[in-house]
């Protein structure tokens, strides 16, 4: 007895369909997926320093000069007696030039100028000064480099 081979069918996928339903389906997703807003389109107002309405000019530098009798000038207007060991109106007025450079994005500069005859105790306080108004950009100048100037 033979067998009869049945002649079978190639049973194919149609991709067509398939295709056209994946587009379907993606936009749908794309049509009612809700758009996520990036943080830079978020408007949001933070207290603090407020953006100035003109330029205004700082000075780049504060200069410290410290006299031999052991009274700190800054930028020309005495602020401390030789007694005064604490600086408290140094450390607010560097501590306000701090602030306003950081507003301004620049480093706080402070340039030192001892007399010659100066205690070595005084300079010690301006610097724990400029330590506590958290100014590290400190230099020292001499005398002499002025009058070159």
């Amino acid at each position: 007895m033979r067998i009869r081979r049945q002649d079978t069918q190639l049973v194919e996928m149609q991709m067509g369909p398939m295709i056209d339903m994946v587009f379907l389906l993606l936009v749908f997703f794309m049509v009612t997926a809700k758009p996520i807003k990036q943080e830079s389109d978020i408007s949001l107002g933070l207290p603090g320093t407020v953006a100035a309405e003109e330029a205004v000019d700082l000075p780049d530098e504060q200069r410290i000069r410290i006299e031999d009798d052991g009274s700190i000038v800054l930028n020309d207007s005495v602020l401390a007696p030789a007694a005064d060991t604490n600086l408290k109106e140094l450390v607010a007025i560097l501590q306000r030039f701090k602030e306003s450079s950081e507003a301004n994005k620049s480093e706080a500069l402070v340039t030192l100028d001892a007399a010659d005859g100066t205690n070595h105790q005084r300079i010690v306080d301006v610097l724990n000064a400029c330590a506590r108004a958290d100014i590290t950009g400190v230099t020292f100048s001499d005398s002499a480099d002025e009058e070159e100037m």
